[in-house]
């Protein structure tokens, strides 16, 4: 129950006050909800008497939200944006059971991606709806229902099924190097690029070939993609996943910088939280993924 119904304000009235937030002016908020500035004063004037708290001051430039009605809007923007994306997915699946996954952009791209068609085939009543998470979250506080993760079981208050392991392989541009290195200590006098999720990556792969590398410098980057792309400009060497170099070296763009593919202290999992009762869609995606690995 959500309490009393006169707390719960009118859609129209929420917009109003929202929009006059976002955008600085009744008159910008007018326009983009389509109504007159006096429509836009009044529907604020109604919340306003509702729930018996002043929200705007009026002088004459226009409407000034309070601090009290600034801080109010950041949660009605939330949860328009929550009823926004529900009524899409409702939209979208009418039949219902959506089943609403964060992914790994590279990881997600080039391994699951492929497998969706397989699942869609055998539940088409579940519609996978993806979205790009690079770190842990809360499932409590995000309409996600299981997401992908990379790394070790510390995500607390979740179920695990382990997908991959994982190798990757130091990779550049064709021409990077005069000639081709013949120790992995020459990479230690190269521009090193580096992924924000894995500050360590270099330093584990040094010490996997004998070596210290404390204060490995270079380039940060969010995302294997953008990293492969400063790679093939030229811009350093990348560790990359196995995966995720072999198709660049295929196309041209990447050749190995030395050695051959290492294996991480990381794996992937799927994860999706300890709730009660599971949901049915997590289950069936969860049951076809233990069959498909």
């Amino acid at each position: 129950m959500f309490g009393p119904r006169r707390y719960l304000p009118s859609i129209p009235s929420l917009l109003a006050l929202e929009a006059v937030d976002r955008l600085g002016t009744a008159t910008a908020a007018a326009e983009e909800l389509a109504l007159t500035h006096s429509a836009v004063s009044r529907q604020i004037k109604v919340l306003e008497g509702q729930i018996g708290v002043r929200l705007v001051v009026r002088d004459g430039s226009g409407l000034k939200l309070t601090r009290t009605a600034q801080e109010y809007c950041e949660k009605i923007r939330a949860v328009l944006t929550d009823l926004s994306r529900s009524t899409l997915t409702l939209r979208v699946n009418p039949a219902g059971g959506s089943l609403n996954l964060a992914i790994l952009p590279a990881f997600g791209l080039h391994w699951l991606a492929p497998k969706l068609k397989s699942f869609a085939q055998e539940h088409p009543e579940v519609t996978v709806n993806l979205s790009t998470r690079l770190t842990r979250f809360d499932f409590d506080a995000e309409q996600q229902d299981a997401a992908l993760h990379y790394g070790t079981r510390d995500w607390h208050g979740v179920h695990y099924l382990r997908l991959a392991g994982e190798r990757v392989l130091p990779v550049c541009a064709p021409g990077l190097f005069a000639r081709p290195l013949r120790s992995a200590e020459a990479l230690q006098a190269a521009t090193l690029l580096h992924l924000q999720t894995r500050p360590g990556a270099w330093e584990n792969w040094f010490r996997q070939h004998d070596l210290s590398a404390g204060g490995v410098a270079g380039m940060l980057f969010d995302q294997f993609s953008t990293m492969a792309q400063a790679a093939v400009h030229g811009m350093g060497v990348a560790l990359l996943p196995e995966y995720l170099a072999q198709i660049e070296i295929a196309r041209g763009r990447l050749v190995s910088a030395f050695g051959d593919p290492t294996p991480t202290e990381g794996q992937y999992f799927l994860v999706w939280p300890q709730r009660d009762p599971e949901k049915p869609q997590v289950e069936k995606f969860v049951n076809w993924l233990k069959r498909n690995l």
